[in-house]
This record gives structure tokens, C-alpha cells and sequence, in this order.
């Protein structure tokens, strides 16, 4: 499912058609910053992937402590990763509806923000279940 949006946006951008200009990003397009939030959100994913993998093996050695610590720390970049996610969005120079670009850039990242909404949900429950 990913690998379609990312499809689309390689192939955009190294072979842009005629119809955008023949130019990556397309004219007009003022494009995000990589090394402000996007690399902030970026940061914060890594950080979670070593802190779930500590939680879960906390909870296979059966140190209780310790992975209510790797969960509740996993849960809050996931929080600040969905909240500069948003922010990105809000202050975004272009729109869904701005041609190839916009669509594939707020399709992708968006399904991508859902999941880690979703995976932030079943953390959650994750962390509940430690105390029963």
C-alpha cells in the first residue's frame, strides 16, 4: 500500500511530465524545510522503534517497571510526532490539491500519521494491560 504512494512520488520526481512544468517540484511549489520538523518527527520514530523494542523486552523478562517506562516513553513521541505531524500539515505552503506533489505528499504521510495513531492506540492498551 505504501510502496504505491512512494511509486508515485519517485516517479514524479525523477521523470516530471510535461504537464507540471518538466521540474521537481513542480512551479510554484514551495516545498517544506527537511531538516526542521520533518527531521524532528524522523528523531522521534527512531526513538520510539528503541523504546517499544526496550518495553517489549522488559515485558518478556518479565520486568514490569521497566516497561511501563519504555511504553509511557514510546507513547509520548508517538504524541509529539501526531502533534508536529498536525503542525506540519497546518503550516504546510500547499494543499492536497496542489497536482502530483501535494496529493502523493499529504496521501502518504497521512495514511503513515493514521498508523501511528492507530499503533498509539494499541500501546495504550498495551500499557492498561500491565496493571491487570
Amino acid at each position: 500500500f505504501f510502496f504505491a504512494f512512494f511509486w508515485a512520488f519517485f516517479t514524479s520526481s525523477l521523470t516530471p511530465v510535461f504537464n507540471i512544468g518538466g521540474i521537481w517540484p513542480p512551479f510554484g511549489i514551495e516545498v517544506i524545510n527537511p531538516w526542521g520538523l520533518p527531521l524532528l518527527n524522523t528523531i522521534l520514530l527512531l526513538s520510539s522503534g528503541a523504546t517499544v523494542t526496550w518495553a517489549h523486552h522488559a515485558i518478556v523478562g518479565g520486568l514490569k517497571q521497566e516497561a511501563e517506562t519504555a511504553l509511557y516513553l514510546t507513547l509520548t513521541f508517538a504524541v509529539y510526532f501526531t502533534t508536529f505531524q498536525f503542525l506540519e500539515y497546518v503550516e504546510a505552503p500547499f494543499s492536497i490539491s496542489d497536482g502530483v506533489y501535494g496529493s502523493t505528499f499529504f496521501m502518504a504521510t497521512g495514511f503513515h500519521g493514521f498508523h501511528v495513531i492507530i499503533g498509539t492506540i494499541f500501546l495504550t492498551v498495551c500499557v492498561i494491560r500491565l496493571y491487570f
